[in-house]
Order: C-alpha cells, then structure tokens, then sequence
C-alpha cells in the first residue's frame, strides 16, 4: 500500500519527530517517538535537523501518491540511511512496486527496473561482454543492474543462477564479468518484491540470499479507513497524474550528509553486548534450525543508530534495537520442522528472545 498523510494521530517510530534545540538546550524533559523521556543531561551534541527535514521532504512527496504503510516507508528509509538493501514481500495489489517507484522520483538519482521471469539469464541482468566488429576488440555491456535505485519486480520468479548474480553487486557494489571488476556509483538501493502466496512457477530465494536483504518487510492489507482513502484520492484521479506530481527532494549529496550523521549517533557498550544476547540466543534456540549472523547483529547495530536519529536522538535506546529486531531477523532464522507444524511463525519466536533477554537499564 503506501504512506498517509491525513493521520497525523497514529503513533509511529519516525513520525512527527522532536528534535531538541541543540543552540539552546532546555532543561525541560522531552518526549522522543518512541516515548523515551529525554532528561536535560540527554540534550542532542549532534544537531539531527538535516536528518528530520529529509524524511519529512520525502514522505510528503510519497503522500501524494501513497496511503498507508507507515512503517514500510519508515524502514525503507532506514535501510537507504544505512546502505541496506529491502525485501518487500505482500500479496498482488498493495502497492509494492508503485512505493518503489515512488521513492526513486523523489530522489535525484538514476532508476531501473528489472522484471524477473523464470527465462532470464544472469547477463540480462548484470551484463555482459560484446565484440565489436569495428574495432575487432570486446567491451562490456552494462546491464540494468548499474543504476542507483533498483527494483526488482518478483524475484523469486527467476532460477537460483540468476538470483545467484546479485550476491557480489549487493554486498560489495560491484560486477565481476571475465576478470574484469566494476563499481557501482553510490548511492546502491535494492528494492525487490516477492509474493508469499502464489508458488506455482516460483523460486525460493536462497538463504545466503536473503541474507545479503538489510530488511524483509512483511506488508498486509490496508484498514477500511485506508481503502476509503484509496478510493477517494483515486475517483476522480488518474494515478499518472499523481505519480507525476512527486518532484525530487533528495540528492546523493543530501543523503551522504544524513548517513554520517548517523554515524556519529552513539550506542553504549551495554546495548552492544543486548544486541549480541539476541543474535547468540538465535543460535541456541531449541525452536530455531538456523541461527542469525554476524551481518545480522551489524544490521540491528546500525538500523537502530537510523531509527535513533529519525526519533531525534543521537543515542540508541532499547526501544530502537526492539523495533527493527524483526525486519533484520524475520528472514534469516529458520523455524524447526516440529515448530512450524505447531503453527508458530519467525515473529513469535523473536517476540519470545527479546521477552527472555535482560533488556539494559
């Protein structure tokens, strides 16, 4: 589906954020998104401004377009901050692909979009290596890969050898073709969508796939208030005409400013050691047949610094690292066969490591 902007009310990790005045601090205490009170010996020492005018830039051009999918959009935006790359996964028809689309219009850089489909190769993907009778020499073709911001519609609807040429471009940002390396021009934003349902001419991506993923985000329907909206906003519209209406508000250089603030966001020693409790845990587990990996507790480690500086805080809370604890994992654990039978699901078995942990005071 897509983002609101009519509700303003609903509470939301990086909705109407409140940023400290870090020129003229308060001793006042303060409310983050995440209800977190902030004590004046907690004042802000980076000024975050540039982050906060940056999401709201860019979901008010989404709103124009989107209803809904608040948080698909938070995390979206998260995952771009941290140089992650997202797998949408949700029915037909709740706006996977026009997201992705609209998030590249409102960014000012180069968009492709690849359709995966059980006939294509890895070439048509990444490219390949032509001969140019003119000058009897080769060069490479790039594919459709080499762009900034890119979609790939239905993944899992390609065999494993073409979803296998994505592994190298999505965790080192370059293409490896007869010996020859070439690098992606940053920034390099993978958003590729899957349909959870249908698994008739389908392909089941990979584990070391879907670990290359900075987040997997599971969509549902919209509410009836949300459909209502839908249908107003389209009833006298043509979604071209919408779409057409999303300008760009951020640039490659407006996002590298926001990743290193980001940086600089601060995350105590005892939040290192609540991140690393999980992903162990994850390994012990008697529910669990596989366990997390270290890129897992590096994407919990630097997705909650996103969400900490999108809420308006330079310092991570537990709050954070709870939040975005089921993006990160929810695709990278695998459920045991006597669990799964029971009904249980990758959710309630994360409710129940975060549940058991100590959370630091």
């Amino acid at each position: 589906m897509s983002l609101e902007d009519s509700n303003e009310n609903e509470l939301k990790p990086v909705d109407d954020l409140k940023i400290p005045n870090t020129d003229n601090p308060s001793p006042k205490v303060e409310t983050s998104a995440f209800s977190t009170p902030v004590h004046s010996w907690q004042q802000n020492t980076i000024n975050l401004s540039k982050v906060k005018n940056t999401i709201s830039s860019v979901k008010s051009e989404l709103s124009k377009v989107i209803i809904g999918q608040q948080e698909m959009m938070d995390l979206m935006l998260a995952a771009l901050f941290c140089n992650g790359h997202v797998l949408l996964e949700g029915v037909p028809g709740i706006a996977k692909t026009l997201t992705a689309k609209m998030m590249a219009r409102a960014m000012s850089v180069d968009f492709s979009r690849i359709q995966f489909t059980p006939d294509l190769m890895p070439t048509d993907v990444i490219g390949t290596t032509v001969y140019n009778m003119k000058t009897s020499e080769f060069s490479f073709k790039e594919g459709p890969v080499f762009s900034n911001l890119v979609l790939i519609d239905e993944i899992n609807r390609s065999p494993a050898k073409t979803q296998a040429a994505l592994f190298e471009v999505m965790e080192e940002q370059q293409v490896t073709v007869d010996g020859s390396t070439y690098k992606m021009e940053p920034p390099f934003f993978v958003i590729a969508t899957q349909n959870p349902i249908e698994q008739e001419g389908t392909y089941k991506l990979p584990e070391a796939q879907l670990d290359r993923f900075f987040f997997k985000i599971n969509l549902e329907y919209p509410s009836i208030d949300e459909e209502q909206q839908i249908l107003n906003r389209f009833k006298s519209s043509d979604q071209s005409q919408l779409n057409a209406k999303v300008q760009s508000v951020l640039t490659p250089t407006d996002l590298k400013e926001c990743q290193e603030l980001i940086g600089k966001v601060m995350i105590k020693d005892e939040l290192v050691r609540y991140i690393a409790a999980i992903i162990h845990n994850t390994r012990n587990n008697g529910d669990l047949f596989l366990g997390a990996s270290p890129r897992a507790s590096l994407a919990i480690m630097h997705a909650s610094k996103a969400i900490a500086a999108m809420s308006g805080r330079d310092f991570v809370t537990p709050d954070d690292i709870q939040y975005v604890a089921y993006p990160v994992l929810n695709h990278r654990i695998i459920l045991t066969p006597e669990r799964e039978m029971e009904g249980y699901d990758s959710k309630s078995v994360i409710e129940d490591i975060l549940k058991k942990i100590e959370v630091p005071r």
